[in-house]
């Protein structure tokens, strides 16, 4: 399933290279962190899988709206991801947990669950490193919102910081 959605984020940016690889860069550290943070093997597949088509809807809404607002990008991923979802599992609860996972990945009250967490996380610790954000407001976002043990040490480590 995971390397099928994998094999979907590389057609659905095809020939956009910077997209592909922000997906894969956010779910390798969110496998990471979910590998350092012990979780069971449901709940590392819905991080794995959110975390790859997380950003899904972005070109839509490029192309659409002329911005890659987060708020878009949360409005239409999930209508984008539900099919490739159901195409990959029968797991109605399963989908419908990644599908709120990519449908709030820039909101940042009110976090519930680990996967959530997790999220969040991969994609601050890439979007710092991809200029995406300014090194002040990941620090500022760090102190705010990380939780997970894993998460902050690696972003220490992966920023000298």
């Amino acid at each position: 399933m995971i390397n099928t959605l994998l094999l979907e984020l590389t057609e659905t940016n095809k020939h956009d290279p910077r997209r592909i690889n922000h997906g894969f860069k956010v779910y390798c550290i969110a496998k990471l962190i979910a590998y350092m943070e012990d979780l069971d093997t449901r709940t590392s597949t819905i991080i794995e899988a959110a975390a790859i088509l997380h950003d899904i809807a972005i070109r839509f809404v490029e192309t659409n709206y002329i911005s890659s607002s987060g708020k878009r990008q949360e409005e239409y991923g999930s209508i984008i991801a539900r099919p490739i979802l159901e195409s990959v599992s029968k797991d109605n609860e399963f989908i419908e947990r990644v599908l709120f996972l990519i449908a709030h990945h820039h909101t940042y009250e009110d976090i519930s669950g680990i996967d959530y967490q997790i999220l969040i996380e991969a994609d601050f610790i890439v979007n710092v490193d991809e200029g995406n954000i300014t090194l002040k407001a990941f620090l500022n976002a760090r102190e705010k919102f990380f939780k997970t043990s894993s998460g902050i040490m690696l972003s220490k480590k992966y920023l000298r910081r």
